[in-house]
């Protein structure tokens, strides 16, 4: 049966505006869902140290529970893909947002950087993804948990150098170890050493 023009045009209209508020419940659900397990990401200090990288351009696609890079956090904008500038400090990564709000991760929350071919919002291939493992800490209300961060550089070659200032800000170099005065145990004398005790 063919329809007037009209009609099939109200018609259509009438299933994008189901279609949008399916797409916006399920947003809405999956932010209260999250919100119940993660909690609200820190505030970048005043102070962020000096700066290590960038900015660097690139697109923030998602954060997800670590390890599960399907099950993304919706709650507290994490799961918002949107433009960004990524820059690393001594205090730690600022993800600065365009139309969401920045996100912190402090030195001592991040567990590890490394590339991936995709996670939820973004499949790239071919280790296209930069992924910043890092826990969340608790704010009060949720315990602290572990969690995934993907960004998608706009410059390949910037993929690499945003990993390896991660990883020299995770770990501390040999001699700083030393300067805070861990210094290594001192082996035990051999057995068979002859002692003042035992000639």
């Amino acid at each position: 049966m063919n329809l007037p023009m009209p009609v099939a045009v109200g018609i259509w209209v009438l299933l994008g505006i189901l279609l949008l508020l399916v797409i916006l419940t399920g947003r809405r659900r999956l932010a209260r869902r999250t919100g119940r397990l993660v909690p609200a990401p820190p505030a970048a200090p005043s102070d962020l140290g000096a700066l290590r990288l960038g900015p660097l351009e690139a697109t923030y696609v998602s954060t997800t529970l670590a390890g599960d890079w399907l099950a993304r956090v919706g709650a507290h904008g994490l799961g918002d893909r949107a433009s960004a500038t990524v820059s690393v400090h001594d205090a730690g990564v600022l993800v600065q947002r365009a139309g969401a709000d920045n996100l912190f991760l402090p030195a001592t929350a991040l567990r590890d950087a490394g590339l991936a071919p995709g996670m939820a919002g973004k499949y790239v291939g071919a280790d296209g993804l930069v992924v910043l493992t890092w826990l969340a800490p608790s704010d009060g209300h949720v315990r602290a948990v572990d969690l995934d961060t993907g960004l998608r550089t706009r410059y390949p070659a910037d993929r690499s150098r945003l990993v390896d200032a991660v990883r020299h800000l995770i770990a501390p170099t040999w001699p700083d170890e030393l300067e805070a005065g861990e210094h290594p145990a001192e082996p035990d004398a051999p057995a068979d050493v002859p002692t003042k005790e035992n000639p």
